[in-house]
This record gives structure tokens, C-alpha cells and sequence, in this order.
């Protein structure tokens, strides 16, 4: 039992290390809008008043309604981290330490996301019902410690896209309902050199939603969300030949609450102000419940309209999700030793900081019927110790675009978004 304990324990280390480098401005381990083309300008909002398809698409499906003809989006951002951990003890995992003392920065470069979604009403058809099809990058990145002797190798790399399906419905003039699933495909490398190689899995994801229009300026939505259980099968060998042992990882990805609502009655209609809370129940999620408690998201953002142009600013203030008091139960297995290894296990998803910003511009039709979107964000440093012997320091930027191409009864509004505020 003892080497098979060893794999699990290496498997754990792998999961959360790979998963804290690929997005560091997250939430958790979660990306929640804030990369696409106009939400990301404003700070990830996109519950009530989505500003673009692929923010109604992978949130709030009932926003969907809010489109109008067909439209389509192409997006892309880059997400930028430096994480730096110190380590100060050894890690007793079984035999010789796993991971011996040392101070560095990941090497590993920053990470690209594309986003994807095409929307479509039914109208013509006299059916109040929108279609949503989107092809969603949910994780992915890599770190990388093999300049480090002590980390032993440390290199692994890991992207999660999603395929949502998604589809509104206008049940009254200010009220929609809407739906979606999606699937998740995720690969994974690592921890490693000569422990894991590339694993795939499969995993479906569901989300309800309802919007309502309180006033002529005023809407409130929201949202819940599934689960997501990754199970990748055999993903660590160890002793090669005929003693070889595989064993597999399962990871949640948490269940999550949403509430927002949005506002347009400053000036003239022209500056939408939005805020959406989201709380994440890390809690009850395999794997990542003995590291993170359940997290509160409060995001803030504006958008000004002038015209063919749209200027946005957003604030996002996230809770500190690592347990004070972590479990010594990793998915199922217990650490061997004192918590050092759990605290290095915090460390490597300690995503910490409180604070992020983001600004964005917006340009209908830089072409006939194709609009533009501009964002860029950034997360504040922030420093966590982490037990006795565990310290990251963790920041982060990111930028993005996007192209909206519109189609039929969406091309006369000028904007890709529901409305022109």
C-alpha cells in the first residue's frame, strides 16, 4: 500500500500545481468570464447584461434572449502570472523527501485562451426561443521548476476547453428562463519528468438561469451551475514493468451560485453599471475541499456609450479561498507526516489575491456589421505564508480581443450586445 499511497500523493501535488499556473487571475481555479472580449473589460460582469455571446453562453443562459438575429464571435486573450514559491522543509511524502527546500519563479511562458459562440433567434419562426453554441477555453497553462534541482523535475501543463449548448426562452416580455450543457474536455501532463504522461477525460457540466426586467432600465439574473467530475483514468505509472502500479485522479469542479443585475438610467442611457456575486462551494467539491474553503466573487463594471464607442472599467474583489485549516485528507488520501505537505499543496493553488482591475474599449462596425472589443486586466500582488515553511507570491495580466460579426435582425442594432445603451 505504501508505493500506491506515494502515487496518490504524487497525483494530488500534480493537479493542483498544474491548475494554479494556468490561470492566475481566476477564482479558485476558475476563470468566470474575465477573459472574454467585453465582459473582460469590465471586470468578468456578464449575469443580467451580458455584453457579449460568449459571456451569456458559459454563465447566464437566459441572457441569451437578449440577442437578436445571428451573431457570431471569435475571441482571444493571453493570461500572464508570475508565481514565485518558497519552500523551506522537506516534504515528507514516503521514502525520501519529494520536494526539498528551494526558492524560485516558474519559467513556464503565460497561456493563450480562444473563445467561441454563434447565437441565433428563433423569431422568424415565431418562436421566442435563442439558440447558443460556444466553444470555451476553461483552463489551461503550464509551470514549470526543472531549472530547480530541489523540485525534482517539476513540469506539467494542463487545457480544459468546454462545448456548451445553450438555448433561452422569453417566457413573458420581461422575464426568460434558459439552459445549457456543456462538455468538458480536459488533458493533462505531468507532474513529473518519467511519472505521468498525457490523460484525457470527458465530463458534462449543467447550468440554469432566469433574467427578469424589474424596470425599463433595470434587469436582475441569475444563475446555477453543476458540478464538473474529471476522473482521469491510469494517469500515474510508477515502478515500470512488472511491479507497475497506475492509479487515477478525480477533481470537481465546484458548483457555483450567481446573482446580478444591471442598471442603465445615468445619462441619457448611455452608461450600463453592473454587479455580480458569485459564491463557489469549494467545500463540497473532490479533491479541492481539503484546500479551499467556499469563496464569495463580487464583481463591479461600467460601460459608457458614445456613439460607436463603448468604454469600459471594471473591479472584481475575490475572497482568499485557502482553508486556515486544511484537511489532511487530499482526495481521499492521507498525507503522511505533519501538514507540511498540505500547506505546499495550498501553495501551489494559492491564488490569493483580493484584488483585480480591468478596462476595455468597444467599436461598432469597424466594418459593416463587425464589431471589435478591446479589454485588459490585472491582479494585484499578494504575498501568502502558508504553515511554517510555504510563501508564494503570485500577480498577474492579461489582454484580449474579440470579433462579432453580425446577421439578420442583429446587424441593425450596431452593436453586438442586446441593446445600444
Amino acid at each position: 500500500m505504501r508505493p500506491l499511497r506515494t502515487i496518490c500523493i504524487l497525483m494530488f501535488l500534480y493537479l493542483v500545481n498544474m491548475q494554479s499556473q494556468a490561470w492566475a487571475q481566476s477564482f479558485g481555479v476558475e476563470l468566470q468570464n474575465t477573459l472574454m472580449p467585453a465582459s473582460g473589460g469590465m471586470g468578468g460582469v456578464s449575469i443580467a447584461r451580458p455584453q457579449d455571446l460568449t459571456s451569456a453562453i458559459n454563465a447566464n443562459p437566459a441572457a441569451l434572449t437578449q440577442f437578436q438575429g445571428t451573431q457570431v464571435i471569435f475571441g482571444g486573450a493571453w493570461a500572464e502570472p508570475t508565481f514565485n514559491m518558497t519552500q523551506t522543509s522537506n516534504i515528507p511524502i514516503a521514502g525520501p523527501p519529494l520536494i526539498e527546500p528551494y526558492s524560485a519563479k516558474s519559467t513556464a511562458p503565460g497561456t493563450p485562451a480562444g473563445n467561441i459562440g454563434i447565437t441565433q433567434d428563433m423569431s422568424e419562426l415565431g418562436l421566442p426561443v435563442t439558440f447558443g453554441l460556444g466553444f470555451i477555453t476553461s483552463a489551461g497553462g503550464m509551470v514549470d521548476f526543472r531549472q530547480v534541482p530541489a523540485s525534482h523535475g517539476t513540469n506539467s501543463g494542463i487545457i480544459v476547453f468546454s462545448m456548451p449548448l445553450a438555448v433561452g426562452v422569453d417566457v413573458t416580455d420581461r422575464f426568460s428562463l434558459g439552459a445549457s450543457l456543456g462538455l468538458g474536455i480536459a488533458f493533462f501532463d505531468g507532474p513529473f519528468v518519467g511519472v505521468g504522461g498525457m490523460t484525457p477525460d470527458y465530463a458534462l457540466r449543467g447550468t440554469v438561469g432566469g433574467n427578469y426586467q424589474l424596470t425599463d432600465y433595470t434587469t436582475v439574473g441569475g444563475y446555477y451551475q453543476t458540478k464538473q467530475s474529471f476522473t482521469f483514468d491510469n494517469a500515474f505509472i510508477l515502478n515500470p514493468g512488472p511491479a507497475q502500479m497506475a492509479a487515477d485522479v478525480q477533481m470537481d469542479l465546484p458548483q457555483n451560485l450567481g446573482l446580478g443585475i444591471a442598471n442603465n438610467a445615468l445619462l441619457d442611457g448611455r452608461l450600463l453599471i453592473g454587479l455580480d456575486v458569485t459564491y463557489k462551494l469549494w467545500d463540497e467539491a473532490d479533491l479541492y475541499q481539503a484546500i479551499y474553503d467556499n469563496q464569495w466573487v463580487v464583481q463591479l463594471g461600467a460601460q459608457y456609450t458614445q456613439g460607436r464607442y463603448r468604454l469600459r472599467a471594471g473591479y472584481v474583489w475575490a475572497e482568499n479561498p485557502i482553508d486556515p485549516t486544511p484537511g489532511q485528507s487530499l482526495g481521499g488520501v492521507v498525507q503522511p507526516g505533519d501538514f507540511a505537505a498540505v500547506r505546499y499543496s495550498q501553495g501551489l493553488l494559492a491564488v490569493t489575491s483580493q484584488h483585480r482591475i480591468s478596462f476595455g474599449v468597444g467599436v461598432a462596425d469597424v466594418l459593416p456589421g463587425i464589431d471589435m472589443d478591446l479589454m485588459a486586466g490585472g491582479m494585484f500582488r499578494d504575498r501568502e505564508q502558508l504553515g511554517n515553511s510555504t510563501t508564494t507570491s503570485i500577480e498577474s495580466y492579461w489582454v484580449g480581443v474579440g470579433l462579432t460579426w453580425r446577421f439578420g435582425r442583429g446587424a441593425c442594432h450596431g452593436t453586438s450586445a442586446p441593446d445600444t445603451w
